[in-house]
């Protein structure tokens, strides 16, 4: 509650001082007017394809949605599965479908639109929410990562290791810092004056699109950003790399081929959905600016806000026996309860 009441404090706070700069601008001519609302391009170099885009956007958006619902609804109603490992996985389904409804509904507006228009209020609260869900993903994969390796490492003190208190510390941690990141990082962003252009060459108010339209030198801020991506990218990355070499190395010194294949299961899922989230991640925050254009940065942000979301839940449930089996056990209470 405090975090989100700072929130709204410091977005009055950006908005009074944008009143002020746009006042103040206005004494110094139209060309060097305060921008009151962004135009979200989206793909219009290419406006037939925006149209054939829409349709196939949109399914994937409600396959998203059902898809992260089905394993959240499992996981809630199945007491067998209302462990760390299963848990975790929960809240990383309540991620990915903040994270997709944060981008997909203004880009499908986009895609449809015209002129995508978009306020600064609606770009304040666009780029906040995808800061709050990538960086809350990043610390919940480390935590699964942590998971992951004091099961397999330590099997006889995992219960111990792996407590109720600190399982809720670590998930707290993670929304916490994801919080935390967000609204220092979007009130300093929207801290800055816009003026001239209001065109957004990007398919969301992602940070590095918003500040080119920027009229003031944001060195500072461009420490800042390569700091927190260091911190908030590359610690966790670390994290979860150091894990998986304690964890390779504890599967190889494992007797039993059954126990192997075991162990290596449970964490290919892990594994898969860190290779996608932080490959995209690293590609598009960890280079330099001018090594890709427009269109390619479009495409890598697709990947993480559109794909990703798209394809945990299916890594998820279908590598997963324990999902399957409690997906058909449910499915069986229905049609039971139903029969009846």
């Amino acid at each position: 509650m405090e975090a989100g009441a700072w929130t709204v404090i410091l977005f009055l706070h950006t908005l009074s001082l944008r009143m002020t700069q746009g006042s103040a601008s206005g004494t110094r001519g139209q060309n060097d007017s305060s921008v009151a609302e962004f135009i979200l391009l989206g793909f219009s170099n290419y406006p037939e394809l925006q149209g054939q885009m829409f349709g196939p956007f949109l399914v994937i958006y409600l396959v998203t949605l059902t898809g992260n619902a089905f394993i959240m609804s499992v996981i809630l109603l199945d007491q067998s599965l209302h462990i760390p490992m299963y848990l975790f996985l929960q809240n990383l389904s309540v991620v990915e479908t903040g994270f997709s409804t944060a981008v997909m509904p203004e880009m499908l507006v986009v895609l449809t639109a015209e002129k995508a228009t978009i306020s600064f209020a609606g770009c304040f609260a666009q780029m906040y929410f995808i800061l709050l869900f990538g960086g809350t993903e990043c610390f919940l994969l480390g935590a699964m990562a942590y998971d992951r390796f004091a099961a397999i490492c330590h099997p006889l003190s995992y219960p111990v290791i792996m407590n109720k208190r600190v399982f809720m510390k670590l998930v707290a941690c993670s929304w916490l810092s994801g919080t935390m990141m967000a609204t220092l990082q979007t009130t300093w962003v929207f801290s800055f004056p816009y003026c001239g252009s209001n065109e957004i060459n990007h398919i969301s108010c992602e940070t590095p699109a918003v500040l080119e339209l920027a009229c003031t030198d944001i060195f500072f801020f461009e420490i800042y950003a390569l700091m927190g991506t260091i911190l908030i990218i590359l610690t966790p990355f670390l994290l979860i790399l150091l894990s998986y070499i304690r964890i390779l190395f504890t599967i190889l010194r494992m007797p039993s081929t059954t126990r192997r294949q075991k162990a290596f299961s449970t964490c290919a899922s892990h594994l898969t959905s860190v290779t996608l989230f932080y490959g995209t991640a690293c590609m598009t925050y960890l280079q330099p600016k001018s090594n890709y254009s427009p269109d390619t940065k479009k495409l890598m942000s697709l990947a993480y806000s559109l794909l990703i979301p798209l394809l945990n839940p299916v890594i998820y449930s279908l590598r997963n026996k324990e999902m399957k089996r409690a997906a058909v056990k449910l499915w069986e209470r229905k049609v039971t309860l139903h029969k009846t």
